[in-house]
């Protein structure tokens, strides 16, 4: 046999065995497609507690780069608190190691101009150290610019009739002790901050009773109550006039004044830190703290254009590093209050790889939640260090978000959204969790 005989006959061995290896690679991917998607209608798809639901499932192998499991994965959902992932996403891009509190320039004689950068952490009761109310208790006037501030203290979509609900604090360019008032009953109704204790009508005696906010003002009252009294926290309203300098006056003891002037940053404007940012990020994703990821977003609007607008930073985050989402959300607000956000579970897929890919591993652990912990305490209690995501809910809407780590190693992402759901919110919960759990006991 001469030299070109051999060689192709080599050719042919060759390519015989590169069609049986493709051939298998194929019939494995298929074969494990077919399981998931056996799996996914066992737990999910086929329970008449997910019957009446709207469903999205996307599992994605980063490894791979390849989907391994998808059903209505480009369709669009409410998705609650999941919203709060590309909050996260972007404070973790642009609000550096520690979160800026303030900037100032001293003005001499003890006075000093401020722009204040909507850090929900100053006297917040989560955070013992204070660096910024340390630093502006020694001033002796302040003048404090609301030209930064250009958005409203509630968001698209949110239900009005929540804002007694402490989950609904409001949003504003300088938060106080959270933007709530808390109330305790002990030795008698008390309320902190202070300062709004001259507005409280306590008529009830004893300890069952309740305490509400009339709307649109910020005059609290007491009624009777089937149910003990509990310490409460309720949303303040922030738009009252004067209020913001009237509160900081009294919480400082020194003179504020409200003004409107930019600040220019120039080298003569110093800044002021506050808290680690991981630290607020971790309490806002085991929390789902609303209120801290519409402040976020507000913070991040503030350092990429100069002032303070959600639906300003969403576009331009949209346009810029979020432009490559495989379907364009409606994205509306930080926290996922509002139901007019629409995701893909393919978006939350790929804001979850962007966060993998641009923050690692050790960083994005600290911060999700896994299971036993957070919103998901009773869930996965067994998968501790093998899942870490991100819950939402709304009324008749579910969603979980994140990653997890198979039996044999396997890093997977993914995605499940489930809206519209009449049924009880536990049942819809455990199907998921059965699913998952599935996923990474076997394969």
């Amino acid at each position: 046999m001469d030299g070109w005989s051999n060689l192709a006959l080599l050719i042919a061995i060759y390519m015989r065995n590169l069609f049986f290896i493709s051939a298998i690679l194929l019939f494995s991917s298929c074969s494990l497609e077919r399981k998931l998607s056996k799996e996914a209608k066992q737990d999910i798809l086929s329970q008449k507690d997910f019957a009446s639901a709207h469903i999205g499932i996307s599992l994605y192998d980063p490894a791979e780069g390849k989907y391994l499991y998808n059903y209505q994965s480009d369709k669009y959902f409410v998705p609650a608190s999941n919203t709060k992932l590309f909050s996260c996403y972007a404070a973790m891009k642009y609000l550096g190691d520690s979160l800026l509190a303030l900037r100032y320039v001293d003005k001499g004689n003890g006075t000093i101009e401020v722009e204040a950068n909507g850090d929900p952490s100053f006297l917040h009761p989560d955070f013992t150290k204070q660096p910024a109310y340390d630093f502006l208790k020694k001033q002796k006037r302040i003048l404090l610019t609301d030209e930064n501030w250009r958005d409203n203290a509630l968001g698209a979509g949110w239900a009005w009739d929540d804002y007694n609900s402490d989950y609904m604090a409001e949003r504003s360019m300088m938060p106080v002790y959270g933007n709530v008032v808390h109330f305790s009953n002990k030795n008698g109704l008390q309320v902190s901050p202070s300062f709004f204790q001259k507005n409280l009508d306590a008529k009830q005696t004893g300890n069952t009773f309740s305490v509400r906010r009339m709307f649109g003002t910020n005059q609290f009252f007491t009624r009777a109550s089937s149910s003990k009294f509990s310490d409460t926290d309720i949303p303040f309203f922030t738009n009252e006039k004067n209020l913001l300098e009237q509160l900081l006056a009294d919480t400082l003891k020194t003179k504020v004044e409200l003004a409107h002037f930019k600040l220019d940053r120039l080298p003569d404007v110093v800044n002021v830190y506050s808290q680690p940012t991981d630290s607020l990020l971790k309490i806002m994703m085991h929390r789902s703290d609303n209120f801290y990821a519409e402040q976020c977003l507000l913070m991040v609007s503030n350092d990429k254009l100069g002032y303070m607008n959600t639906a300003r930073i969403i576009d331009t985050l949209l346009k810029t590093d979020l432009a490559d989402l495989p379907q364009k959300p409606k994205w509306v607000d930080g926290s996922g209050l509002s139901r007019y956000n629409l995701f893909s579970p393919e978006d939350f897929v790929t804001i979850l790889s962007k966060m993998k890919n641009e923050f690692g591993w050790n960083r994005i652990t600290h911060i999700l939640e896994t299971g036993g912990t957070g919103t998901i305490s009773s869930y996965y209690k067994n998968y501790a260090g093998r899942i870490y995501a991100k819950t939402g809910s709304l009324s008749n809407h579910i969603a979980l978000s994140g990653y997890l780590i198979t039996k044999k190693g396997k890093q997977l992402i993914f995605s499940v959204l489930v809206n519209a759901h009449q049924a009880p919110v536990a049942n819809i919960r455990k199907g998921v969790e059965k699913f998952l759990t599935a996923v990474m006991d076997k394969y």
